[in-house]
Order: structure tokens, then C-alpha cells, then sequence
């Protein structure tokens, strides 16, 4: 068993619906990794799922709380929910920088994933902003610092260029269609596992005594439609990425 935490992917719509001369307004919390964190649980992981406005104040500051977890994955969350805790943008005290954190965990022996989306790497109009970061020291990819997205409304297809890797055992070598990625470069040393158009889309490495890994796409519609998240590789896929970065 693997203990994980999955921060992020998770958002709410604030929505006015006009109705003739009538409106009226309401909110909905969406959760996009239910399907991950039903396929993580019953390979037998125990999965703490932290959602994105909750990641301010409940994110651990210190390693030994982080200790408390196997595999930290970030899924569209960005660095600002990290860095701007309301300890600090609200009472403008200080605390622990936690992109430093979660760097010198991983150095330690911790595995880290960050999955893309729209507030992962740069993310849209560069507002997920891990470009420079700690985080970006660990992961296996340079994220470039402009707006990183590869809209791909067609589908595209990804492919395994690593057969051999302990993470693509059991996963077919063409996968189900995606409908986007982000544009990332892989770090000399990183093992790129997988391609997308030719780009990398799965990248993986050791850093220090931890390791990370970068999923370039998304877990959750709408860059990983149903098809994706049907396919029976999606199991397996999440399943020995969490399995490789726990070093169990």
C-alpha cells in the first residue's frame, strides 16, 4: 500500500442563470480526479484527496508532516495556492516556502507527479507559474514560461517509446485519443516514457533519494476525455506510476 496525497484538481462555478426577466445565482464544487482516486483506492493505495481551495491552508508546511505520505501528486493547482497561504496574504506574516518544501522532500526520498492542466507547469496565460520554482528543480521536464498548452480538438495519440520502464509495464504502446498536453522539454537524464506528437508526455527520473515524474496531460476531461479514463491502461498506468515513485 502506497500513501498518497493528491492535491488540486478539484474547482467551483459561480454560474447566473437569466431566466426571462428572473435570475438567479448558484455554485457547484466540480471534482475532476474522482475516476483517479477510484482506480488508485481499489489497487489498494490509501489516497487523501486535498481539494484545490482547501490546499492554502491544510498543505503541510513542514517535511515531517509531508513525511506523513508516500507520493505527493499536483493535478491544476498552481504555485500562488502554494506560496500565498492567507497566513501570509492576509496577515503578511511569514512561513515556510512550500515549493522549497515539497523540492527538499523529494530530495529525500519522496516521490512527486504533476499532472498537466490549465493550473499545472505554466499552465494558461502562464498562471500556474512553476516555471523557475523548486518544483521545477524536481520534476523531470523544463517548463517554459509562457503559456505551455497544446490544444489538440482533433486528438492526438500517445505513444510508449519505453517499453522496459516499470512504469509502462502492462500499457498498451498506442494509447486511447487526448484532446491537449503540455508542451514540456525533458531534462538530460530523465527516461521520456511516452510521446505525444512527438513531444514528451510521460517523463520520469531519480533526484536524489526520491523521484519524479511529469504526466504532460490530464487525468480528467476535457484533455483526457471518457475514452481515456475507460481505457483499462489508465489503471495500470497511475497504478505503477504511484507503485515506481514510492520505491516500494
Amino acid at each position: 500500500m502506497v500513501k498518497v496525497l493528491l492535491a488540486g484538481e478539484s474547482w467551483v462555478s459561480d454560474i447566473v442563470d437569466h431566466k426571462g426577466f428572473d435570475q438567479f445565482p448558484h455554485t457547484q464544487v466540480h471534482i475532476g480526479c474522482a475516476k483517479l482516486l477510484e482506480c488508485l483506492r481499489k489497487a489498494g493505495h490509501e489516497v487523501t484527496h486535498m481539494r484545490s481551495h482547501d490546499v492554502a491552508v491544510e498543505f503541510p508546511f513542514t517535511e515531517e508532516e509531508l513525511n506523513e505520505y508516500d507520493v505527493l501528486i499536483l493535478s491544476d493547482v498552481g504555485a500562488n495556492t502554494l506560496l500565498l497561504p492567507p497566513q501570509v496574504f492576509e496577515e503578511g506574516k511569514r512561513v515556510p516556502n512550500r515549493l522549497t518544501l515539497i523540492r527538499d522532500w523529494v530530495k529525500n526520498g519522496g516521490g512527486l507527479m504533476m499532472a498537466g492542466g490549465y493550473l499545472s507547469f505554466q499552465g494558461f496565460q502562464a498562471m500556474a507559474n512553476y516555471a523557475g520554482t523548486p518544483v521545477e528543480d524536481v520534476l523531470p521536464v523544463t517548463i517554459h514560461r509562457y503559456d505551455d498548452r497544446i490544444e489538440a480538438p482533433e486528438g492526438v495519440r500517445g505513444e510508449l517509446t519505453d517499453v522496459n520502464h516499470p512504469i509502462t509495464q502492462g500499457i498498451d504502446k498506442t494509447w486511447p485519443y487526448l484532446l491537449g498536453f503540455q508542451d514540456l522539454v525533458a531534462k538530460e537524464g530523465a527516461s521520456v516514457l511516452a510521446t505525444a506528437a512527438h513531444k514528451p508526455l510521460l517523463v520520469a527520473r531519480e533526484y536524489g533519494r526520491g523521484r519524479s515524474v511529469a504526466f504532460a496531460s490530464d487525468i480528467s476531461p476535457h484533455w483526457a476525455p471518457q475514452e481515456f479514463m475507460e481505457w483499462p491502461g489508465y489503471s495500470t498506468l497511475f497504478g505503477n506510476i504511484v507503485t515506481w515513485l514510492s520505491g516500494k
